[in-house]
């Protein structure tokens, strides 16, 4: 019995210090701040406890390499690896499933950021390098912008839509805007280009207008609240919001204004014969497109019945106006409803509320950007181009034709452009 007094007394001796020292003015650990070493500690569960980060196990979604050629290859090189689209929910892609596109294969540099500049000269009063300590001194900007690799396309072979549109992600980018770097260093007048190049092994570089550069390109040391992660180009990465993902320089470490296009490994290999073809690969911006996810090739309805057909839509000219969808192969097309309000170059997610009377149909979804540019048909494409409409055609340039997804009586999805 005189124990438990005891217990009592020291329990409430301990509380009254508590509140005493709130009384004289004691400070209380921070949240998130070293608990007190009395405190209890923390209980770490059983030995098959999740880590700290980790997905649940009952989540399979996974990048997958794209365009036939294995990654890593035989050499350990990452080339191209998909985004899994059809398990994409919001508009924000996770930057564990960011898509990931190199025309070099080079191996991943590892960089120290504490030994990383941007160097920006040429055509400015004043050639400066940035450390990474520098740009993060400078005001910044966080936006949503998606990247887009040219080898997205809709085409025949593919049978999901990782296949055709997994090449293409959206993300929240951190960091300075290209153009206060520039009128830092004072652009010269009779500049109206600038060359990009990063670290890797073999440099690539791209070219670009210096309107561009000057309009809402972000010097990226940010990606979805983190580090840019080093297969996105860690310590830093140029965002040319809009423009094709080669554009969207990795590793950083160099700019130079100049007064004329300058043809660079990146460009040259996206350049074709003929002037509507050169025209087409000089042009940069990406869309308006967009595509399905659900239903979507290699996913299987249960029956007839009520669902709700989700898919994303982008363009490079600004923001997404209009989204329509068709559930009849094209011969009706019908408003489809955003979640959230659609941001200027970001990805943005649409629905359409469906019926589905158990009968073989086509899916198709359309976009309208704000410049008021209409996604086009794979038929529309092969006129312009005078080319026959047949499987074995393929859209010259970016493709941003409309993807169907045929729905067989069985609810089994399938390419509709097979």
């Amino acid at each position: 019995m005189g124990s438990k007094r005891h217990a009592r007394r020291d329990f409430l001796k301990s509380g009254a210090a508590l509140a005493g020292g709130f009384t004289l003015g004691s400070v209380a650990p921070a949240i998130g701040g070293q608990a007190p070493a009395s405190s209890p500690p923390m209980i770490k569960g059983d030995k098959d406890q999740i880590a700290y980060g980790d997905r649940s196990k009952y989540v399979t979604s996974v990048r997958i390499p794209h365009g036939g050629r294995p990654s890593p290859d035989n050499f350990g090189l990452v080339f191209h690896v998909a985004a899994p689209l059809q398990d994409s929910v919001g508009v924000i892609t996770p930057s564990s499933l960011h898509y990931v596109a190199t025309t070099r294969g080079a191996f991943i540099p590892d960089i120290d950021p504490k030994e990383h500049s941007l160097m920006i000269h040429g055509m400015v009063d004043r050639p400066l390098t940035f450390t990474m300590e520098d740009l993060k001194r400078l005001p910044s900007v966080t936006r949503i912008h998606f990247i887009e690799c040219a080898g997205n396309r809709s085409s025949p072979r593919a049978k999901t839509v990782q296949e055709t549109h997994g090449m293409t992600s959206c993300a929240e980018w951190t960091g300075v805007l290209l153009s206060t770097l520039i009128k830092e260093c004072g652009l010269k007048g009779g500049a109206s280009w600038f060359v990009a190049e990063g670290a890797e092994e073999v440099k690539g570089a791209s070219s670009m207008p210096i309107a561009k550069a000057m309009d809402d390109c972000i010097v990226a040391y940010g990606m979805n609240g983190e580090a840019v992660r080093p297969q996105q180009g860690f310590p830093l990465r140029l965002m040319v919001p809009g423009f094709e993902g080669i554009f969207h320089t990795k590793y950083l470490r160099r700019i130079k204004n100049v007064d004329r296009y300058y043809m660079n490994y990146n460009d040259f290999g996206h350049l074709h014969e003929g002037e509507k073809e050169k025209e087409t690969a000089l042009s940069y911006q990406v869309g308006p497109k967009s595509v399905i996810t659900y239903p979507s090739g290699g996913q299987q309805l249960p029956g007839k019945g009520f669902y709700e057909i989700s898919g994303l839509a982008w363009s490079g000219g600004g923001a997404i106006k209009l989204v329509e969808v068709s559930t009849d192969g094209g011969k009706k097309w019908s408003k489809a409803e955003f979640k959230g309000t659609p941001q200027a170059k970001a990805h943005a997610r649409f629905s359409y509320q469906w019926n589905w009377d158990g009968q073989e149909t086509e899916l198709l979804s359309r976009c309208t950007d704000e410049l008021g540019q209409v996604q086009p048909t794979r038929a529309q494409v092969a006129k312009y181009w005078n080319k026959p409409l047949d499987p074995s055609f393929s859209v010259p340039g970016l493709d941003n034709t409309i993807q169907p997804w045929r729905i067989a009586s069985n609810g089994s999805v399938t390419n509709g452009n097979a």
